[in-house]
C-alpha cells in the first residue's frame, strides 16, 4: 500500500521534477536555431505556466487541512484541535516546539500503545460475545467450540475439500461490522489457497466443503491474526467461501492473498523499512501518518485490496 508519507513525498518530487522539466525546455529555446521551433517551446512554456496559475493554493490549503481534520478520528485517540491549529501557526512560524522530537516520538507510542490495548480488549469482548450468541442460532455449525463455525448458504454436488489440500475459491472478507477488508475479486478472480499456509481458522473452516458450496465462516481472533498484524487487533472475521474447486495447482494469487499468517507481519516489515528510508524532515510526519492509518483502515495483505481498514499501532 502507499502510505501518506511517501505520497506526500512523490507528491513533492514530482512538483519539483516539473520545474526542472521547465528549465530545461527554457535552455532549449534559447539554444535553438529555428523560429518555429522556439514559437512551439514558448507556447508549450506558456501554457505550463497559465496552467500553473490556475491553481487555487487557498481551497488547495482548505484541502489539505480537511484532510489531516478527517485523519484525526483514531480510536482511542482524542486530539485537541485548537492546539493542533496552534501547534500548525507557531510551527509555521519558526517558533519552538512544545516537545523535544525524542519526547513527541515516546508519547505518542505510549498514547498509541494505550489505545491498542484498549482496542484490544474491547474486540475481544465483542468476539466472544458474538460466538457466544451465533452458536445459538439455527443452522450454525461449530467446528471449534466458540472458536470456529460456520453456516451453509448454498449446497455444493461435487468433491470434498480435504485436509492439506489447496482448494481453489471465491472470498469476501468482512469485519463483524459488515465492512469487507479483502476479496478474491480484488485478486483478479478465484484463487488457489494452500491449506497448510492460512490461518486456523481458514484452513479448518473450510475442509469438508463439497465444489459448488457457499459457505460463511465465523472466525474468532484466536484462530485468526489476534493481536498480529495490519487488521485491528483481536477482530472476529467473517469469510463468504465459494467452493470452485476442491484441489487445484497453488498459484502466484493464492501466495499473496493475505490469507497466510506470514503475509500480515511482512507487509508490516515493508512499510517499516520504508518509513527508515525517509530523511529527518520526515520523521513526525510519519509518526502522524501511523496515527492516522491507527483507524483500522487496512487490508490483511497489499494484495488483498486497498481498504483500508489498517491497524498500524502494534505491540
Amino acid at each position: 500500500m502507499l502510505n501518506k508519507t511517501r505520497f506526500m513525498t512523490l507528491t513533492s518530487l514530482s512538483l519539483l521534477l516539473g520545474c526542472c522539466a521547465l528549465q530545461a525546455e527554457d535552455r532549449m529555446n534559447n539554444s535553438s536555431t529555428t523560429q518555429s521551433t522556439q514559437k512551439l517551446q514558448t507556447g508549450t512554456a506558456t501554457a505550463q505556466a497559465d496552467k500553473n496559475d490556475q491553481i487555487d493554493m487557498k481551497k488547495l490549503s482548505e484541502a489539505f487541512g480537511h484532510f489531516i481534520g478527517r485523519n484525526l478520528q483514531s480510536p482511542g485517540l482524542s486530539f485537541e484541535l485548537e492546539s493542533i491549529i496552534k501547534g500548525i501557526r507557531e510551527g509555521a512560524s519558526g517558533s519552538p516546539a512544545p516537545l523535544s522530537d525524542k519526547e513527541y516520538e515516546d508519547m505518542m507510542a505510549a498514547v498509541q500503545e494505550r489505545a491498542f490495548k484498549e482496542m484490544s480488549t474491547t474486540n475481544l469482548k465483542s468476539a466472544n460475545d458474538f460466538m457466544s450468541k451465533n452458536s445459538q442460532v439455527s443452522g450454525v455449525i461449530e467446528v471449534v467450540p466458540t472458536k470456529l463455525q460456520y453456516t451453509i448458504l448454498t449446497e455444493g454436488t461435487g468433491p470434498t475439500v480435504e485436509a492439506h489440500s489447496s482448494p481453489k475459491i471465491h472470498y469476501t472478507g468482512k469485519y463483524q461490522d459488515g465492512t469487507v477488508f479483502g476479496t478474491s475479486e480484488e485478486m483478479g478472480g478465484p484463487i488457489t489457497i494452500p491449506l497448510d499456509q492460512t490461518i486456523p481458522g481458514f484452513s479448518k473452516g473450510i475442509v469438508g466443503m463439497k465444489e459448488g458450496e457457499k459457505r460463511r465462516l465465523f472466525v474468532h481472533p484466536d484462530l485468526g491474526y489476534g493481536t498480529t498484524g495490519q487488521l485491528p487487533p483481536n477482530e472476529l472475521l467473517i469469510f463468504d467461501i465459494e467452493m470452485v474447486k476442491a484441489n487445484a495447482e497453488p498459484d502466484a494469487k493464492g501466495q499473496s492473498s493475505g490469507l497466510r499468517p506470514d503475509d500480515m507481519d511482512d507487509d508490516y516489515d515493508d512499510d517499516d523499512e520504508d518509513d527508515q528510508d525517509q530523511d529527518q524532515n520526515n520523521h513526525q510526519m510519519n509518526s502522524q501518518t501511523n496515527t492516522m492509518r491507527s483507524q483500522g483502515q487496512a487490508t490483511p495483505a497489499t494484495s488483498a485490496g486497498q481498504t483500508q481498514t489498517q491497524t498500524q499501532m502494534r505491540r
